[in-house]
């Protein structure tokens, strides 16, 4: 078993100024998508679908808008809805963590639909756009999430070598082996604590959801496709993703599983989006609309 490694979440501190590996990992997240941002413009622009520096800049203010504001909303009311309606200034306490896929997703299409009305574009050519951007963004982001030592996985018996004692899930581990006596064999003294095999989810969900899906989305929009087919390729690679992701992850202490212990709350929120994809990409090929390539502007 692999002992997660204790990284100082503070990369440097300059005074009363703190650089952490989590806001350094947005920082790299938002760096990648406008440099592949602009690259897709030149070959968007070369093929009949203009986009310029200021619109590609434009669009990374609007989405790291979204992303922060949706985000944080949308942890508030998918995940501490309780507190917000207790104290409603706990929204604004974002030094306490707490941000959500989903509700930064929510958060990015309501800012494309806003810049999509400035440069009076269809909302889906820019989200068809900016869809194979956000991959490696998402793989940044789990790797803010592994050197935390924050959301690890699930406990295994399955003796695989790169499972991994997590010392921050300490507590976890003791109510895991009180409930379960059995877990105790599984589990190896570290730094003074009794810590059970689990596996590194963030990693999983880096290559998964960052790395594999950037690749299919960067492969699948090479080319023209149909105006919407890019995003449900998104909505559909991402839900599988994360949805399989979800059975390795240990789900929040305060959220446990649903429907009976079949679901976790982000399988639940990643349904709609596996649905949603579905019927986009079917509508997209029956509709066969296109805003590049030789067939730019032409419905059959």
């Amino acid at each position: 078993m692999l002992i997660h490694p204790d990284i100082d979440p503070v990369i440097v501190a300059l005074g009363p100024v703190k650089v952490h590996w989590y806001g350094f990992m947005y920082v790299l997240a938002f760096i990648s998508a406008y440099l592949l941002a602009t690259y897709r413009a030149r070959i968007h622009r070369e093929a009949g679908d203009f986009w310029n520096s200021e619109m590609v800049s434009d669009t990374l203010f609007y989405g790291a808008l979204g992303v922060m504001l949706g985000g944080r909303i949308g942890y508030v009311i998918f995940y501490e809805f309780d507190k917000f309606l207790a104290n409603p200034l706990w929204l604004f306490r974002v030094w306490e963590g707490g941000m959500s896929f989903h509700g930064g997703f929510i958060g990015v299409m309501l800012a494309m639909l806003l810049f999509a009305r400035k440069y009076r574009k269809s909302p889906m050519q820019v989200l068809d756009f900016i869809a194979p951007c956000v991959p490696l963004g998402l793989f940044f982001g789990r790797i803010g999430n592994f050197i935390n030592g924050e959301l690890w996985g699930r406990v295994s018996a399955g003796g695989q070598s790169w499972l991994m004692a997590f010392p921050t899930a300490a507590p976890f581990d003791d109510v895991a082996m009180q409930n379960n006596p059995a877990l105790q064999a599984l589990a190896q003294p570290v730094q003074g604590m009794l810590l059970l095999p689990r596996h590194p989810s963030q990693l999983y969900q880096a290559v998964c959801e960052g790395l594999l899906l950037f690749i299919l989305l960067w492969w699948y929009s090479s080319k023209p496709r149909p105006r919407m087919a890019v995003s449900a390729v998104f909505l559909l690679g991402y839900g599988a993703a994360r949805f399989l992701m979800e059975y390795f992850r240990e789900p929040d202490a305060d959220q446990g599983f649903f429907l009976g212990g079949l679901f976790t709350k982000g399988q639940l929120l990643t349904i709609p989006m596996l649905l949603i994809g579905a019927w986009m990409l079917w509508y997209a090929y029956r509709r066969n609309r296109y805003d590049w390539g030789p067939s730019a502007g032409a419905v059959q």
